[in-house]
């Protein structure tokens, strides 16, 4: 089966990376370390090497080969520059038809509507190419730059989790939105 891997809105190139792309995205990681590791898990010790990034690269592309986890890198246009990412996860297709979505920006691109763009074109990419039905996503509640985000792109509001991720050490609450296609 054919999968595309390459989509663009109009500021914004939105590409599933093979491993030769392991160099800039551990980059981007590096330029976005203090600022990422208040939302996220701790990373892997190896996680800062060329290696440890062109190995996820592999396997994220073979996952996406097989419509189990799609992560799209958000690329500027003006300069081809990686300033993020959607990532799909956890896709279940039969009759749940349905995934989680996390994603996150590069510190020098917030509130610029980059991540509002690259999150509206993704989802619909999911929808319409991968078939799904429903897509989750959980936010930290003091994340009001990710509120934001959900509530400009109409992502419904559906509960609370408490205690529900690791992110940085410590187990944090969570906001659960979704968001379901409109076709369905």
């Amino acid at each position: 089966m054919f999968m595309q891997t390459r989509y663009e809105t109009d500021r914004l190139y939105l590409r599933i990376l093979k491993p030769n792309y392991g160099r800039p995205v551990l980059e981007y990681y590096k330029r976005n370390h203090n600022f990422l590791k208040e939302w996220e898990p701790k990373p892997h010790d190896d996680f800062y090497t060329v290696s440890y990034q062109k190995d996820k690269l592999k396997n994220e592309y073979y996952m996406a080969k097989n419509h189990t986890l799609v992560r799209f890198w958000i690329i500027k246009k003006e300069n081809n520059k990686i300033i993020g990412n959607a990532c799909y996860s956890n896709i279940i297709m039969g009759n749940f038809k349905s995934c989680f979505l996390g994603y996150k920006l590069d510190k020098d691109e917030i509130n610029k509507g980059y991540m509002t763009e690259a999150i509206n074109k993704t989802v619909q990419i999911m929808f319409d190419d991968y078939g799904l039905h429903r897509v989750e996503v959980n936010i930290i509640p003091r994340n009001k730059r990710s509120l934001k985000v959900m509530e400009k792109l109409g992502f419904e509001r559906e509960g609370f989790s408490k205690k529900y991720l690791e992110i940085n050490g410590v187990w944090e609450d969570h906001i659960h939105y979704a968001t379901y296609n409109p076709n369905d």
